[in-house]
């Protein structure tokens, strides 16, 4: 058996020894046997990729703010009921605004270079929900000011809420500012405290053989269920409100950091004792680091329980906050209000939850993108 160089390059490798180097000293083309003979392979010019449209979704996005806003103008209030409803041309000619905008940057940002790339940027993920929020915004003027389908002043137009922002923004600003206040100290301390004692737990057995019975038994209990107690054993409302939050934080953070403790492979230890390290360093260097995706878990998980706890506390005791907002509103049936303050809660916690994992990547760096928000 042997190599056979034919007239056109190429070689058959019908003898088991043939090198392709030899083929290649010779600028032929090596192929395995019983496989047809490939001429020199051709430069495949590619083609243009289709370009799509940089109008396409800011067209059919202006178009919808566009018609909401000329809904909102044009289309006369219901005669009856609630016919007087405030900023409502205002509102119109700003959706018509965001409209105009939109159709400029969707036929001028793609031809000016940089900087139109920069303002495009952003704006591209978010062109069906601009669509999306434009609809729905013409959909609920409609069913409420213009059809009356839901009835008022159970259901208020998106314009009742531009007027309680801008008449009423003194009060909604202090009730928010409170709430985040009350929410960070109580939140502050349960995280700290739910952190030192998971670690604790999951380091010490003499510790948990103390602290992990009182857990189980105590941190399942909602922490709204210690309301009057809670109220009765501490000097103010307000004392009471952070010992809450911090219960219903320091639970879930203590439970998942114990369990991130205790999963740190014993290796890692092993190594380090090798090395020389303290018991100090031990913690603080090896078991701590390792655990602290399941601390920011449990920091996730408390925040939520935290802000439910918030609102449920500023309700029954404190006041102040947008928890006492809605109460004082549901009590004099502003429920425009009411929609207002729940809109500011949202804000508030997803805000909160952004920080949070922030924080998150900026900490766990190697694990940045695992988990989004």
């Amino acid at each position: 058996m042997s190599a056979v160089l034919d007239s056109s390059g190429t070689v058959d490798l019908t003898d088991a020894r043939a090198h392709p180097a030899h083929a290649a000293a010779h600028g032929a083309t090596v192929t395995a046997p019983g496989a047809s003979a490939v001429a020199p392979a051709r430069r495949q010019r590619s083609r243009p990729a289709t370009r799509r449209q940089p109008w396409g979704v800011g067209l059919v996005a202006s178009l919808a703010w566009g018609g909401a806003g000329v809904l909102t103008v044009y289309w006369p209030n219901l005669e009856r009921g609630f016919t007087d409803w405030p900023y409502t041309q205002e509102a119109g000619w700003c959706f018509v605004g965001v409209g105009v905008l939109l159709a400029v940057l969707a036929f001028v940002a793609p031809f000016s270079g940089r900087a139109g790339a920069a303002v495009l940027r952003p704006l591209r993920p978010a062109g069906a929900w601009l669509v999306a929020i434009a609809l729905g915004l013409g959909l609920w003027e409609l069913l409420t000011a213009k059809l009356g389908r839901l009835p008022s002043p159970f259901f208020a137009p998106p314009t009742a809420l531009a007027e309680v922002y801008l008449d009423d923004w003194k009060r909604l600003g202090e009730s928010t500012w409170n709430s985040a206040r009350l929410l960070a100290i109580g939140v502050g301390w349960g995280g700290l405290v739910g952190f030192l004692v998971g670690v604790s737990i999951g380091w010490s057995r003499a510790i948990g053989y103390w602290v992990h019975p009182v857990i189980r038994f105590l941190g399942p209990v909602p922490a709204s269920a210690l309301l009057p107690l809670a109220f009765f054993a501490f000097p103010s409302s307000y004392a009471a409100a952070v010992f809450l939050i911090a219960l219903a934080t320091g639970f879930p953070v203590a439970v998942l950091t114990w369990s991130g403790v205790a999963s740190v492979n014993r290796n890692y230890y092993d190594v380090a004792r090798t090395l020389g390290a303290s018991e100090a360093f031990l913690v603080l260097r090896v078991a701590i680091p390792a655990a602290l995706p399941q601390v920011f878990v449990g920091l996730f998980m408390g925040l939520g329980a935290a802000f439910s706890i918030l609102v449920t506390a500023e309700m029954m005791g404190v006041k102040s906050g947008l928890g006492w907002y809605l109460t004082w509103a549901q009590g004099w049936a502003s429920y425009s209000n009411m929609y207002a303050a729940l809109i500011l809660m949202a804000i508030l916690c997803s805000g909160i939850i952004t920080l949070l994992f922030l924080l998150r990547d900026r900490v766990l760096s190697w694990q940045k993108g695992t988990v989004k928000w």
